[in-house]
C-alpha cells in the first residue's frame, strides 16, 4: 500500500476548541521530537485528549527512547496521527530504537516537515497533527513515563477531518487512522455509527 498524496500545504487549521476531536477515538499516534540538531519519532499507544481550554494531552513516553530525552530536553513535541497506509513505518519507528538504529527514520522511509508554531517535526503522511508544549510534571513522569501538555496548534488533512469531525466514510480506506492491539496487529477505524438524540 503506497502512502497517500500529501503536500503539508494541503492541511488545514482545526479550531483548537475542536483539537480534542482528533484524539478521542484512540488512535495511535507517532510523537516527533527535535532539539539541538537531532530528532526523532517514535509510536505511542497510549494517549488522549485530556481537557478543552485551553486543549490538553497526555502521553505515555518510556524513559528507555531518544524521544523522551529530546522532549525532556526541548519542552516540544506533537503528536501525529498517521492513517492505514503508514502501518508499516508505525510499527517499525514503535519497534525500532534511535538510540540503537540511529538513522531509522530514513531507513523506514519516514520523512517529516517543520511545524509552525513551535519548533518540532511533523511526520509526512499522517492525517492530524497536534503541536504540543510539556507542561512539567517531574512526578508523573518519572513515575508512570506520564507526560502532559498544551496543544498550541492543531492540522488536519482536510480529506477526513472537516467541520470538527472525521469523515472516513467517504474517504479512500487507506487514510483511516490506526488502533494498535499488540504483536504487529492494527486495526483500522471502521465505519460510523450516528446514534440521534
Amino acid at each position: 500500500m503506497s502512502l497517500p498524496t500529501y503536500s503539508p500545504a494541503d492541511r488545514t487549521a482545526v479550531p483548537l476548541d475542536k483539537a480534542y476531536r482528533l484524539l478521542n477515538h484512540g488512535p495511535v499516534v507517532l510523537v516527533s521530537s527535535a532539539h539541538q540538531g537531532r530528532s526523532n519519532v517514535m509510536a505511542a499507544a497510549w494517549s488522549m485528549a485530556l481537557d478543552f481550554a485551553p486543549p490538553k494531552i497526555s502521553v505515555v513516553i518510556d524513559k528507555a527512547t531518544l524521544t523522551r530525552q529530546l522532549v525532556e530536553a526541548s519542552g516540544v513535541f506533537a503528536l501525529n496521527i498517521p492513517c492505514q497506509a503508514m502501518a508499516a513505518q508505525t510499527l517499525a519507528v514503535g519497534t525500532d530504537s534511535a538510540l540503537n538504529v540511529p538513522d531509522k527514520l530514513a531507513l523506514h522511509g519516514v520523512s517529516t516537515f517543520a511545524a509552525q508554531e513551535i519548533d518540532v517535526p511533523l511526520v509526512q503522511g499522517c492525517v492530524a497533527w497536534l503541536e504540543c508544549r510539556l507542561i512539567p510534571e517531574p512526578h508523573n513522569q518519572t513515575a508512570y513515563d506520564l507526560f502532559i501538555a498544551e496543544v498550541v496548534a492543531a492540522w488536519a488533512d482536510p480529506r477526513v477531518f472537516s467541520d470538527g469531525r472525521w469523515h472516513f466514510d467517504a474517504a479512500p480506506d487507506s487514510l483511516r487512522t490506526l488502533h494498535y492491539v499488540a504483536g504487529g496487529q492494527f486495526y483500522a477505524t471502521g465505519a460510523s455509527v450516528l446514534v440521534q438524540k
